[in-house]
C-alpha cells in the first residue's frame, strides 16, 4: 500500500538519530517508506550543509532573491574560504596518493 505523501525533511530529526545509531540507509528508508536513493540523497544534503555553517558559509535559501538583495562582502569572503579550503583538501590528497604510487614504484623496482 503506498504511503501518503510526505517531504523527506519531515522526519530529518529520526533520520539522523537512526543513521546515528548505525542502522543502513536501506533500514532507515525501509522503516519511514523510503528508497535508498532518497535517505542517500538526504544524508548527502544535510552533511553538505553540515560543511558550508561550519566554514561559516551562510546557508542561500532557494527561489530568485528579492530585487532589494544585497550581496554582503562577509558572504562572498566566507564562500571563497569555503571553496579555498575544499581546494588545499583536495591538493593534499591528489599529493598523497602522488607520494603512495611513487613508493610503490620504487618497492617494485620500476621508475
Amino acid at each position: 500500500m503506498p504511503r501518503s505523501y510526505r517531504h523527506i525533511k519531515e522526519y530529518e530529526k529520526e533520520i539522523l538519530e537512526l543513521k546515528e545509531q548505525g542502522l543502513t540507509l536501506r533500514e532507515i528508508g525501509k522503516k519511514y517508506g523510503f528508497t535508498y536513493e532518497q535517505v542517500h540523497n538526504f544524508i548527502s544534503r544535510h552533511n553538505e550543509n553540515q560543511r558550508r555553517v561550519s566554514a561559516g558559509i551562510e546557508l542561500k535559501k532557494k527561489g530568485r532573491p528579492p530585487k532589494d538583495y544585497v550581496v554582503r562582502e562577509e558572504d562572498k569572503v566566507a564562500e571563497l574560504r569555503y571553496i579555498i579550503a575544499r581546494k588545499d583538501s583536495k591538493i593534499k590528497t591528489l599529493e598523497m596518493e602522488n607520494e603512495l604510487m611513487r613508493d610503490f614504484l620504487s618497492l617494485t623496482e620500476r621508475k
